[in-house]
């Protein structure tokens, strides 16, 4: 990883470059040992946007494999499913997978390169038109909806908040780290009703970057194996006779479960894409994570937090610790598995299960770690 900033700086390439280096060196293996190379980058269209031409500017040479992924937030499982297929089939050996993006520019509001994604045209321009910008209005009317579908309150959404920063308390990495009450949560200024600002996820300059191998001579003291994944496309089409938002994405975590030979009750902690506080608690419901309960009343008994029987987001998520699209949920399951959180470490960790969403929950991916033994 880089660190992870709130000011503007290194350009998503510099980024990208920083955090190859620190995998390099992190597996104790040279840039040319890498034969594939996967690279996933924020969606719109941005002339610094991450793309093939990292290749060549990182250094990279005599790749067997080169690509760029995008499935929006479900990029990086798409990525490391993808390094799995190359490396079983033997299309190359060692594949690195990496995430940069640097979305905070001098002179611009944090929030603004994101309100100009999706472009002009068909729905996306219509809702333009009529002055929904960007993801927090749109993630604005869904949580209104799922509110009210799951007689849900505000104070299921404050639950989720205050249970990410306190996790994001201990983890160093993480870009907002205060102490924060209910009090504190509901004093946050109203963005797009019902989110308020501390609903939204925290975006940051900064990069990760992952390695895959079968090669025991590659990898860290601490190797972490690929157990199962599972991806899912609901491919809403957001008219009348349909749910607009919800259902849908089960199947990713089943059928990633299945393939690791688990259940639900095999896993010791969660990580989920959460760019709004909704999103978790749609997620452990969609994904039949909370045994049956609501996932507000799950929140709020503290199941999510620390001591809890299913630690989620355990760096922070993307509400307090840093926004990297998939890769946040990705970074913190490796620190677990690692045994590398420090205060914020879940005792005996040793399976995670991944979660990664694309749009307006259009894409879900699932990914089950586990620590090799």
């Amino acid at each position: 990883m880089t660190p992870m900033s709130l000011r503007p700086g290194d350009s998503p390439l510099e980024l990208a470059c920083q955090a190859s280096r620190n995998a390099l060196a992190d597996a104790g293996i040279e840039i040319t040992d890498i034969d594939g190379l996967l690279v996933g980058s924020s969606q719109g269209v941005r002339p610094d946007r991450l793309g093939v031409g990292f290749a060549s500017s990182g250094g990279f040479s005599g790749l067997r494999l080169l690509e760029h992924v995008e499935i929006k937030g479900a990029t990086t499982i798409a990525m490391i499913q993808r390094a799995q297929f190359a490396v079983e089939s033997g299309s190359a050996r060692v594949v690195m997978c990496v995430f940069a993006d640097a979305p905070l520019v001098a002179g611009k509001a944090a929030g603004s390169t994101y309100a100009h994604s999706g472009g002009h045209s068909g729905s996306r321009g219509l809702e333009r038109a009529g002055g929904v910008l960007g993801s927090v209005p749109t993630y604005a009317l869904l949580t209104q909806r799922w509110l009210h579908v799951n007689a849900g309150t505000p104070e299921d959404l404050c639950a989720v908040a205050t249970t990410a920063r306190a996790w994001a308390v201990d983890n160093p990495d993480a870009v907002v780290r205060a102490p924060l009450d209910a009090q504190g949560y509901f004093d946050s200024p109203m963005i797009s009703e019902p989110l308020r600002r501390l609903d939204c996820a925290r975006p940051v300059n900064g990069a990760v970057a992952v390695i895959v191998s079968a090669d025991p001579a590659v990898g860290h003291a601490v190797r972490v194996n690929i157990r199962g994944t599972g991806r899912d496309h609901p491919i809403r089409h957001r008219r009348a006779g349909a749910e607009s938002w919800f259902g849908g994405g089960r199947r990713c975590v089943d059928d990633a479960l299945n393939a690791a030979g688990m259940t639900r009750d095999d896993v010791d902690t969660v990580q989920l894409y959460d760019p709004f506080s909704v999103v978790t608690l749609i997620l452990l419901e969609e994904y039949a994570l909370t045994r049956g309960a609501p996932a507000g009343q799950f929140v709020r008994e503290g199941h999510t937090g620390r001591g809890g029987n299913l630690p989620t987001n355990t760096g922070g998520g993307q509400l307090s610790g840093f926004y990297l699209q998939g890769m946040t949920p990705l970074a913190e399951a490796l620190v677990q598995l690692r045994g590398d959180g420090d205060a914020r470490q879940v005792p005996d960790a040793t399976t995670a299960l991944v979660g990664g969403i694309g749009g307006r929950l259009d894409h879900h991916a699932a990914l089950v770690l586990e620590r090799a033994a």
